[in-house]
């Protein structure tokens, strides 16, 4: 069966059963995609590696960096 026609059958399943309908398939797959790679990100700080783009830029707003002294 392929990924169309068990869409369809569960969107007919739902009608039947007055629930909402599935989401179409593939409707979220950047946000997939996007929290699979935001996890990694957020591993990789906890493993002490450097975090990169979106997810640097929120701690940065929660952890501002200190000031450096000067002399």
């Amino acid at each position: 069966m392929s990924i169309t026609q068990q869409y369809l059958l569960d969107t007919h399943r739902a009608r039947q059963l007055g629930e909402p309908g599935p989401p179409a398939p593939g409707a979220h797959d950047w946000q997939v995609v996007r929290e699979w790679h935001d996890r990694r990100q957020f591993q990789a700080v906890l493993a002490g590696r450097p975090a990169r783009s979106r997810l640097r830029r929120a701690l940065r707003r929660w952890w501002p960096r200190r000031p450096r002294a000067l002399g």
